[in-house]
């Protein structure tokens, strides 16, 4: 389900991302894109973050306000730099770029992407380690995510 769940809003991030972001209209809407992201998320973001809370739930157990601040500081310092840099080569592959295009864009917008991470997801994770029950977690994350989606989708589709 959150696999699904996932898929459905990295979509509608990229829908968002070229409607309002980067007002395509509707006949200038890249529907093959929509679907690359659709793709990434069925296949790699619900995947790889949902098994993420599962880990993180065994090395960090309990839902208290302090162990929610440790689960928060090993997703944003350690997993989230990590899943970022893989979520900007994944779309960068599937995007057709070579090797040697792939990590110049990956440096060019990983930093930035990074930052802007941090000012999202830090007070996010830990309502949601303190509050949502781990099942529920990917899904909570990825309906907050819907705006975030949409910038992950604008900076990994920007040439």
């Amino acid at each position: 389900w959150a696999v699904l769940v996932a898929g459905a809003l990295m979509g509608a991030g990229d829908v968002i991302a070229q409607q309002l972001v980067e007002r395509r209209g509707l006949r200038g809407h890249h529907c093959p894109r929509t679907l690359k992201m659709m793709a990434v998320g069925f296949c790699f973001v619900g995947p790889v973050v949902g098994s993420w809370y599962r880990i993180l739930d065994r090395l960090v157990p309990g839902n208290t306000k302090v162990v929610a601040v440790k689960k928060m500081v090993l997703d944003q310092g350690g997993f989230a730099p990590c899943f970022l840099g893989c979520f900007l080569a994944v779309t960068g592959a599937l995007n057709g770029l070579s090797v040697q295009e792939n990590w110049s864009k990956i440096q060019q917008d990983y930093m930035d992407a990074l930052m802007t991470n941090y000012c999202i997801w830090p007070p996010v994770q830990i309502a949601n380690f303190y509050f949502v029950p781990l099942q529920h977690r990917l899904a909570v994350v990825q309906c907050v995510a819907i705006v975030w989606n949409c910038y992950l989708s604008w900076k990994a589709n920007r040439m």
